[in-house]
């Protein structure tokens, strides 16, 4: 049953990530469509959401194949967590400035790691060709930070709320989720204000 209920999640975020594609990376929504009659279906989807989000217990691999746990975020005050596709062209626009914001920003304790979203296949096996392009991006883009493949619970859960790429959100040094999350890609001056007021946050 565990088996099957992991399939469905794959095939869940495998259309998920083709529907983005289709719309430049992104999701709409209608803004002339009622919500009236799903508002409490979001709302529990919400309250699901935030409640799996209290912190991250994973054990995954990299694209080089070293492996990562939650035990990564000890080392720094905030993590900046990437979700990015291979095919998504404004996520691998902004590569360059993540990379360049780690480098600036690692002595304030702020790091980042990115995580190919479809470094998995429909059945959650890994894609290795999805895996050798973003060794080919880490490498035409010089970044070095960790790129990680979605794990068997894909992080606790968390990657079954990314309705678009790329999508961004924080993590303090004990691996909890903190502050806002953040959909869609941004100017390196722009991800510097937003990590600053992250840091704010978890100093007060």
């Amino acid at each position: 049953m565990r088996r099957k209920v992991k399939h469905i999640c794959a095939i869940f975020i495998i259309t998920t990530c083709l529907l983005a594609s289709l719309s430049g990376c992104n999701s709409g929504t209608d803004s002339s469509t009622s919500e009236k009659g799903t508002s409490e279906e979001v709302q529990q989807a919400s309250d699901v959401v935030e409640e799996m989000q209290q912190s991250l217990e994973f054990s995954t691999r990299d694209i080089e194949g070293e492996t990562y746990t939650q035990d990564m975020f000890a080392d720094y005050d905030l993590t900046m967590v990437n979700v990015f596709a291979t095919w998504c062209s404004p996520c691998i626009r902004e590569i360059p400035d993540l990379q360049k914001l780690r480098d600036e920003m690692a002595d304030q304790g702020v790091n980042v790691v990115g995580i190919v979203l479809d470094g998995v296949d429909i059945s959650g096996n890994v894609d290795e060709e999805a895996v050798e392009k973003a060794k080919i991006l880490a490498e035409e883009t010089g970044a070095v930070y960790p790129f990680l493949i979605p794990d068997e619970e894909y992080l606790n859960g968390i990657l079954f709320d990314v309705e678009a790429v790329p999508k961004t959100f924080f993590v303090d040094k004990n691996g909890n989720i903190v502050g806002e999350s953040y959909t869609g890609s941004r100017s390196l001056e722009d991800w510097k204000e937003i990590v600053e007021s992250e840091l704010k946050g978890i100093t007060q």
